[in-house]
Formats: structure tokens, sequence, C-alpha cells
């Protein structure tokens, strides 16, 4: 006989970014009663929707929060993706005609995929116990008791069949068999104004140190640009003019010249890929894995996490349909993270090899099917 009869919850969500409200609206909408799913973060809501990192939405992203009444968000579409080496010869270009897509993909604000969530999440009745911190977690045979501070009323338990982690780190142990890599990179971030800007085109140019990318977001662009820590260091410390001109002297001219950019930010950058879960606990989106920003993945992958989560989940809260979830989520993980990882590593070095590198994105360019290989592990991932 299981230790707990009866739960609070079938399932405790403990993250409530975009991967755990959209997994909580998926759950939802296959058949789960709502006042069984909780909902808990650590950060108010107001604060989540104030948040402007930008993100890069995948063609199968905005499907999966089409499903849910989540489309559409404030975006602005990627329609082509250009793919470049400095110092190399050849690039590639993918385009949405030629895989017949409305778009490629979305940049959009964290905020803003946030705010069209919550409304989903209220209007459907689901818990949201924010803010509230998870302090504690103890698995038994027959469910999850997770130790939750509000910082108003004190600490109290709540019971639940499965516990998902969907921000921040693992639960417990897990956290110990983390495969974990260090890039020795540090992306800049900040929003950058061109002269001649091409509407709807995103770039990926890889230099020596790291992939810098522009991703187009309203009448600018938002960029990602990956150094080593030092030249980090250096390129915050710069003036406007001086930085921008780094930039041009990275990016090229095709895009004219940068004019304007906002205050940078620095974040440093490493994979840090997650374990299957125990019995009772499992864990999605960044939880299970952060991913090197090279070829923007990271929520693209979570959704999908949170996508067949929500299918398994629906039939049952039990461990059962939770070692499911690890088995036919193996395939689209692993790949996306080799994806990721083997870009940022042999795209940033200065090896021998770069120029043949290089030759390789004119082949890919050439060559349909490698391009509709890669385009379609961008959009939809390991399917």
């Amino acid at each position: 006989m299981s230790e707990y009869q009866v739960t609070d919850y079938d399932v405790a969500i403990c993250g409530a970014g975009p991967a755990g409200m959209a997994l909580a609206a998926l759950l939802a909408q296959r058949g789960m009663a709502p006042s069984r799913i909780a909902l808990v973060d650590a950060k108010p809501l107001d604060a989540a929707r104030d948040d402007p990192r930008t993100l890069a939405l995948s063609w199968g992203s905005r499907q999966i929060l089409g499903q849910v009444g989540a489309w559409p968000v404030p975006a602005t579409e990627i329609h082509e993706i250009h793919v470049s080496r400095k110092g190399a010869f050849g690039r590639s270009m993918i385009t949405r005609d030629e895989h017949r897509v409305p778009a490629l993909g979305y940049v959009t604000r964290y905020g803003d995929i946030v705010t069209v969530l919550a409304g989903v999440i209220e209007r459907l009745g689901i818990v949201s116990l924010r803010p509230a911190r998870v302090t504690g977690l103890e698995e038994t045979p027959g469910g999850v008791r997770l130790a939750v501070d509000d910082g108003r009323t004190g600490e109290r338990m709540i019971l639940a069949a499965i516990a998902v982690q969907a921000e921040g780190g693992l639960f417990g142990a897990q956290a110990d068999k983390q495969t974990m890599r260090d890039y020795g990179q540090t992306a800049i971030i900040a929003q950058v104004e061109a002269s001649a800007p091409i509407a709807h085109r995103a770039y990926e140019r890889f230099t020596d140190e790291g992939p810098l990318a522009m991703l187009p977001q309203g009448e600018g662009y938002s960029m990602v640009w990956c150094v080593r820590p030092e030249t980090a260091q250096e390129l915050l410390s710069l003036a406007d003019a001086a930085f921008l001109a780094r930039l041009n002297a990275t990016f090229g001219e095709r895009l004219g010249r940068f004019t304007h950019a906002t205050r940078r930010l620095a974040f440093p950058l490493g994979l840090n890929a997650g374990v299957n879960g125990t019995a009772r606990t499992t864990a999605i989106g960044n939880a299970a894995q952060t991913l090197h920003p090279v070829a923007g993945q990271g929520l693209n992958l979570g959704l999908r996490d949170a996508t067949v989560l929500a299918r398994l989940l629906a039939r049952g809260a039990t461990p059962d349909n939770l070692a499911e979830f690890a088995t036919l989520r193996r395939q689209d993980r692993d790949a996306t993270v080799r994806l990721t990882d083997t870009m940022a590593r042999i795209f940033a070095n200065t090896s021998p090899l770069q120029p043949a590198l290089g030759l390789s994105l004119a082949a890919i360019d050439l060559f349909g099917p490698a391009r509709s290989v890669l385009a379609e592990l961008m959009m939809y991932g390991r399917r």
C-alpha cells in the first residue's frame, strides 16, 4: 500500500517559466483536472513579465504554443538564416520558402511569452503558488513531499504524485549526475541597430572565439556575441563607439554599419545535461539541459519535453509513465545536445580545420538534403 493514499496534486511543477507553464496548460488540455496541477515559482509574476531576455522560438515551438491558446505573442518572424565563418570561404542560407513554412522561427521577449501563458493558466484555473520557494523534497514509493515557503505564512508541505523541475537546478542527488562542460566562453548580449537592416533575416557568424548571432527583433537586432572571458571583459569596458567599431569589424558589412547598442550584459556559457530522473521526479527545459546558445535551441527543446510529458502524464501520474518519458525523449535530447555542443566546440577554435569548415558551409548550401536535415532539426527536433 502506498504511503500517500491521497495527494494534494497529481503533478507539481517547480518553475513557472515558459516550459513549466506550457506543461501545465498541455496537461489540462489533455484532460487532467486543473485543480490537480500546481505551478510553484519563487519569482512574482510581475517580475517575470518584466524580464527583457530575448528568446528564439522555432516553427515547431510556435505550433506547441498555439495548441494551448498561447499564440500569438509579440514576435518578429525569421524568414532566412544566414550562416558564415569569419575569415573562411563559404556560407549557407536556410529559407522558409524552401521548407514551406510561414517562418523558420520567431524572436520574442521572455516576458511576452510568460504574459500570454499566464493568461492561459488563469483561464484554465490551474493552481499557481508564487512567489514561493521549494525548500525541500522527500520522495517515497507513494509520492513526493515538497516543502514550500512563500515568505509570508511560513513553510508548508504539499503532496504530489509526480514532481517536475522545469526551471533552475535539478532535484537533490540528480544534480550530482549531470554532464557538465565549461566552454570557456562568455555571451555578451545587447540590442543593436544597423544602417541597412534586412527584414526577417537572422545571422549566425562563427569566429575564432565563438559564434556571433544577430536575431531580427523589431526595427533592430538582438545580439548574442560569444567570446573568451577576457575578451568579454574588454568588450564590456569599451565606450559605445569603440564597441560598435569592434562589432562592425567582426560581423562585416552585411547590415551596413552598426549605429547603436543598448547596455551590454554578460553570461558565462557551459553545458549542463541532466539525468533521466527518479521514479517520481523528472526535469524538463533548462533544469534538464542548459545549452550553448549557438543554435537557439534551449526553450525549443524544453517545449518539446513538455509536449511529450503532458501526453504521458495525462494517461496517469505514475512512475511507469515517467520512465517512458525518459525513453521517448532520449533521442531528441541527445541529438540536440550533440548539435549545439559540436557547433560550439568545432566552429569556435583556431585549428587548421577552419578553412575546411568554411567550405563545409558552402557544401551544405549547395546540397539540398543536408540543408534540409539541419533545418528540420532546428525547427522540429529529432522526430
